[in-house]
């Protein structure tokens, strides 16, 4: 369908509907949900149709029809919601929201040129069969007040004019039959079984992959923003002409060390000037928590309605800012998460009321900057982690022993739901059960050089806490050595560096460690790991330094010969060939000419943790 747009100014067009489209179809999934919980809010019902309306109309300028089709018997529905000629019960809702998961398919169907496999017949069926429900409920009673007129415009509601008699009405009839029996025997019939843009990776059985549908290679980004990015690159252009003058100035009107004082306070401003554009482009890719908090809502309404639970979702720092690249990753991750929280967490409401709790089960995400980093809070009310089924399930896996399950400590035991192939489901379904999603959490989110851990209480819930860095293509390393070869580790995951000698290593059950406060640190050896050439010093009195890295709860001890400095690095990749290399994020150029390769923690310490049968684990500080 895509090819049929040639003409270049055309496609533009297209482009700019598909992006404010599909953001409009984000919004409404949360309205809908809104208006559940308030099905009487005019405010809320006017700007749902505003939406629909804004959509079929720019559909039809461009042409569009199986969208303008679709979008145009949905607003006939909300055109009788905001008349008062139906209700916003759940059953209406569901039908509502199939048409705009179509919608969603044909906006898809437009970018990509693939037809989507919507059946817009019946969809458009059970729509009509809604629409004459509310029509017959509106004639068989007199209306409590004059009628909203199918206006096209701005579309005020006006209230009833005695709200008093409008809450007294009798309850209204059922859904008409055939649509009942449409709903109850498959929920989306009119709509492809595959996974949606906005519902990507909900099922468990297998890691994020591409949908086929490209990246959104755009974003919005503040006038203001660009205004100091423009004004910041005027002065380094000025820094640049000084550092060209003087150093072509041959002149030798000037004595040197003149020269070398005006050098030197240009390369002060130019190294000032840089620092400042360096925060200002940061800026223009950081982007609001919002954008993928916005499609949450009306997930958890879906999966609790099909688990039948009933779920409340809360959101609060919606507003904070995570870099462009940092917000495409941790989508997936946070859509395991929460349907963890409903399927393991959260009890059934028969349950919670034994236990004195509400019904409705809650389930908190909350986004806020701490220092250089972004942590994202995903907490429930539910029944929390059992540890002691968590231990039995790990030891019947082959994931760890038993000898190790009784030297680590209750957060340690929690922690193991992120072993690939755990899952404490006693039977597979399309919701969890197969043991990939809390492997996929970590793992995506190790990607970006962030940690997640869990913490949980027994009766009372669980919490899942993500750490991320701000941004992800520039990042503060500590530099180590290891004969001649240098590695940087972000230092984000650096705790502290201690200075030893090779009397201070110990041995336990075959692993070194070093006692560090009364606190057993497992070490490793770069040297060993990596299997560099040469011998190290191996005297009693010969220094050496260990680097604490952490990693949620786990920590160890790197053990490296020197540490030359720190130093601000550009992740580079490595490339197709070499990016497979199992404790590598990455590599930089450092300031004197050298390429450094950029430890992946996150890959060691996995490694470490895969190795605990031998007697290598990483211990809880």
């Amino acid at each position: 369908m895509a090819e049929g747009f040639d003409n270049d100014e055309m496609k533009e067009i297209v482009q700019e509907f598909l992006a404010e489209a599909q953001e409009m179809l984000e919004g409404l999934d949360n309205f809908f949900v809104q208006l559940e919980a308030r099905p009487d809010d005019t405010s809320l019902l006017n700007e749902i149709f505003r939406a629909a309306h804004s959509i079929k109309g720019s559909a039809g300028f461009i042409g569009l029809t199986r969208i303008v089709e679709v979008a145009h018997h949905a607003e006939n529905v909300l055109n009788q919601l905001r008349q008062g000629m139906m209700k916003a019960e759940p059953a209406v809702i569901d039908i509502i929201l199939e048409a705009m998961d179509a919608l969603k398919l044909l906006l898809e169907e437009v970018h990509t040129g693939v037809q989507a496999d919507v059946d817009i017949d019946t969809l458009t069926m059970k729509l009509d069969l809604l629409l004459q429900w509310g029509e017959d409920q509106a004639s068989s009673h007199e209306s409590t007040g004059p009628a909203v007129p199918d206006s096209e415009e701005a579309g005020m509601v006006v209230p009833p004019e005695d709200p008093e008699e409008s809450e007294t009405e009798e309850p209204a009839p059922p859904l008409p039959a055939k649509v009942a029996e449409i709903v109850s025997r498959d929920p989306s019939p009119a709509v492809s079984s595959q996974p949606s843009p906005s519902a990507s990776a909900q099922t468990e059985g297998a890691a994020p992959q591409s949908s086929g549908v490209e990246v959104d290679q755009t974003i919005r980004v503040e006038t203001s923003r660009l205004d100091n990015v423009m004004n910041l690159v005027g002065e380094l252009v000025l820094g640049r002409n000084r550092l060209v003058r003087l150093a072509t100035d041959t002149s030798g009107d000037e004595d040197w060390e003149k020269q070398q004082k005006d050098i030197a306070e240009a390369v002060i401003q130019l190294s000032r000037v840089t620092t400042d554009l360096q925060l200002a482009v940061i800026k223009t890719r950081m982007q609001p928590i919002k954008k993928v908090l916005g499609k949450f809502p009306r997930m958890v309404r879906d999966l609790s309605r099909k688990l039948g639970k009933e779920a409340r979702l809360e959101l609060s720092g919606e507003e904070t800012e995570l870099d462009k690249s940092v917000i495409e990753e941790i989508g997936d991750p946070l859509v395991h998460i929460i349907r963890n929280a409903i399927d393991h967490g959260l009890e059934m409401p028969e349950e919670r009321l034994a236990a004195g709790k509400s019904p409705e089960g809650v389930v908190r995400i909350s986004a806020y900057q701490e220092g250089n980093s972004i942590v994202i809070e995903i907490s429930d009310d539910g029944h929390g982690v059992n540890v002691d089924r968590v231990r039995r399930k790990a030891i019947e896996r082959n994931l760890i022993s038993a000898a190790d399950a009784d030297r680590m400590t209750t957060e340690e035991l929690v922690n193991l739901i992120f072993l690939p192939g755990f899952s404490t489901a006693e039977k597979v379904t399309d919701v969890s059960g197969r043991g990939v999603g809390m492997d996929v959490v970590r793992t995506n989110i190790n990607k970006i050089n962030g940690t997640v851990e869990i913490r949980s209480q027994n009766g009372l819930g669980s919490t899942f806490v993500i750490n991320l860095p701000l941004t992800i293509a520039i990042i503060q390393a500590l530099m180590v050595a290891i004969g001649d070869e240098v590695y940087a580790v972000p230092l984000q995951s650096v705790v502290e560096t201690v200075k030893i000698t090779e009397s201070d290593i110990r041995t336990l059950s075959g692993a070194e460690v070093l006692n560090l406060r009364n606190q057993v640190l497992p070490l490793l050896r770069l040297r060993d790991e990596f299997k560099i050439p040469g011998e190290a010093n191996e005297s009693a009195g010969k220094n050496r330094y260990v680097v604490v890295v952490q990693l949620g709860s786990r920590s160890v001890g790197l053990v490296v010969e020197a540490l030359p400095y720190q130093e601000e690095v550009v992740i580079k990749s490595m490339g197709p060939i070499l990016s497979g290399i199992r404790g590598m994020a990455g590599a930089t150029i450092t300031g004197d000419g050298k390429v450094v390769l950029i430890l992946d923690v996150g890959e060691i310490l996995q490694d470490i943790q895969i190795r605990g049968h031998q007697g290598v684990s990483a211990v809880s500080r």
